[in-house]
């Protein structure tokens, strides 16, 4: 009757089974976030920041505004400057780039440039023109 509850129970402290059972689910709780939620995001950060590092002229990008441009020049670590319509150049950050839409290829734009002053590329761009058919006057109707 005067007996306190305490004598009763058992003398474990913090590393009891019953402790270690009850932190359990925390544990399980963190690693699952883990491989659901925080690699995944670390890898899509380190995967956009590979994807900036080879940004380079003539790339055709898209910002976080959502304007569509071409890399005209690589100005800085964090500028770029971007063409997004005749003669509209701007200036934009390059975190602010979110996708790369076209990758030029290096060895293709010195080809192009070598090109452009004998007037081989323009000329290799028309199509030929095809002379059209002769409709006799009978095939008319």
């Amino acid at each position: 009757m005067l007996i306190s509850t305490a004598y009763a129970q058992g003398v474990g402290g913090l590393f009891d089974q019953n402790a270690m059972i009850q932190f359990l689910p925390l544990v399980l709780i963190f690693v699952v976030f883990y491989f659901l939620l925080i690699r995944p995001q670390q890898k899509k950060q380190k995967d956009h920041r590979s994807m900036l590092d080879a940004l380079r002229r003539g790339d055709r990008v898209v910002t976080g505004g959502g304007i569509i441009g071409t890399v005209n020049r690589v100005t800085s670590p964090e500028e770029v400057e971007v063409d997004i319509a005749q003669g509209v150049r701007v200036r934009v950050l390059r975190s602010t780039i979110t996708t790369i839409l076209a990758k030029t290829d290096p060895s293709a734009t010195r080809e192009a440039a070598s090109e452009r002053p004998s007037g081989r590329r323009r000329a290799a761009k028309e199509p030929a023109k095809q002379p059209e058919p002769e409709v006799k006057e009978d095939e008319k109707a």
